[in-house]
């Protein structure tokens, strides 16, 4: 009865400010989220990268293994996306991988690992939270444009702080006390505004083609937990960093893969992204709690 107690406690609050959001969207279509979009990429996500990585305990050794991980699971999503794709007779393979590629590990991963695993599973989550945000704006854009463009990555404000805060793991910088309240209130409002973000894109995304973003998103939720499953047991992982990195590995495909393709693919394509995207998250409201329950028995 513990862990059902417990897996309600981690879940209830992700999904019911989802609901908030979902219902925001639906009252009010026209409702604008290019704040929290702007607010998220430019200074959340920077802040909650510091946080999570410099204040919570974790060490360069974690950081690095799990990147290297994580990096390694990436190879195994393309893999399986290149399978699906080709079996589903997409045109353009090269410009639907994203989805498959780049889950929801900071929308929903995040705030699931912590609530699950506290601030060590948060700072074991935010290490590949880091790695998937790296790869949204260099192997994201490069797929969705085919074409790699370096100024991206100098524009963009997680890149800097991914630097910063392997710079402070490295040589075991203690974070000054300012930097670490300012960055802890700024991560938790950053959950919020995009956690509630998330329901808002999902009363927004409309399913051109069902079955074929069924079948994909099959090889997202279900598929991937199974990846994740497979690293723990050849790199022999236990605690709450194997958990971590299975609910990591078990998110839907990321809203941010939506955001890249509207600005460097074709409509077709994009509203394909879009497909994927909705209805591998609806499906994960059903096989997320079967996975965090699975985490939490075994890897606690």
């Amino acid at each position: 009865m513990e862990i059902y107690l417990k897996l309600f406690e981690v879940l209830f609050p992700v999904f019911f400010v989802v609901g908030i959001g979902y219902y925001l969207g639906k009252n009010n279509p026209k409702i604008d989220t290019t704040f929290i979009t702007n607010f998220a990429a430019n200074i959340g996500s920077p802040a909650m990268i510091i946080y999570s990585l410099t204040c919570t305990g974790t060490s360069f050794e974690i950081f690095k293994n799990y990147f290297w991980y994580y990096l390694i699971a990436i190879m195994a999503f393309a893999f399986i996306g290149v399978i699906f794709l080709f079996f589903l007779k997409t045109k353009d393979i090269i410009r639907e991988l994203p989805p498959f590629i780049m889950p929801n590990t900071g929308n929903m991963g995040l705030p699931i690992c912590l609530f699950a695993y506290g601030s060590q599973g948060l700072g074991v989550a935010a290490a590949i939270s880091a790695l998937i945000i790296l790869c949204h704006f260099t192997l994201g854009i490069f797929l969705a444009d085919r074409k790699f463009n370096i100024n991206v990555i100098l524009k963009n404000p997680p890149f800097y702080a991914i630097i910063i805060s392997v710079i402070f793991l490295y040589f075991k910088i203690e974070t000054p006390t300012f930097i670490e309240n300012t960055t802890f209130l700024l991560m938790y409002a950053t959950i919020f505004l995009i956690l509630m973000s998330l329901g808002i894109a999902l009363t927004r995304f409309k399913v051109f083609s069902f079955k074929k973003a069924l079948i994909s998103s099959i090889g997202r939720v279900i598929l991937g937990p199974i990846v994740g499953l497979l690293l723990i047991k050849y790199f022999d992982l236990s605690g709450f960093a194997a958990g971590a990195l299975l609910i990591q590995c078990s998110m839907p495909s990321a809203v941010l893969n939506y955001l890249v393709a509207s600005i460097y693919s074709p409509k077709k394509i994009t509203d394909s992204v879009a497909s994927m995207i909705a209805v591998s998250t609806v499906m994960s409201f059903i096989t997320i709690p079967v996975v965090v329950f699975f985490a939490l028995k075994y890897f606690n």
